[in-house]
């Protein structure tokens, strides 16, 4: 009974660390390139472990990320559900795609969060949109095929399920 209990443990674990590095301070000019830690790390579970990781999961730490950045309270919590809610809508194709491939899914499902933030922003103060809003998309596209096998190993490694 130790076993499912740790699961979640490394699970959230992840999680923390994913809202962790996504408010780190960074220098002014690579702040737009900030890949989107939360939905990587979220869709990852998804995938791999639907059961455990869903749309109420992705919820919770959308809230969380709202509230560490101070931001309107749901709104990332909104997208990070949609972007988790698409990612485990398809998830038994998604899988069986290669990493690189993966990665391009990642990089639309981050552009759909992206514009759920702005549209979302939008409608409650004055949000604009500048030509760096997008680039944390292609980072993140980048770095996923890193986070996946990171994320991989930590599942079979504590055997995961």
């Amino acid at each position: 009974m130790l076993q499912p209990a740790s699961g979640r443990l490394w699970i959230w674990l992840s999680i923390l660390l994913a809202l962790s590095l996504s408010i780190l301070p960074l220098p002014i000019q690579l702040v737009p390139f900030r890949p989107d830690w939360l939905a990587m790390v979220l869709v990852y579970w998804a995938l791999a472990l639907p059961h455990r990781v869903n749309v109420g999961s992705a919820w919770v730490a959308g809230l969380l990320l709202d509230v560490l950045l101070g931001s309107t309270l749901g709104v990332r919590a909104m997208a990070m559900a949609i972007m988790v809610y698409l990612a485990a809508f398809q998830f038994q194709k998604i899988r069986n795609f290669s990493v690189w491939q993966q990665a391009l899914i990642m990089g639309g499902l981050t552009l759909v969060g992206k514009v759920t933030v702005f549209w979302a922003e939008h409608l409650f103060s004055r949000a604009n949109l500048n030509v760096g809003y997008f680039w944390s998309t292609l980072s993140t596209m980048f770095l996923w095929p890193w986070v996946f096998l990171v994320l991989r190993q930590l599942r079979r490694h504590f055997n995961i399920k």
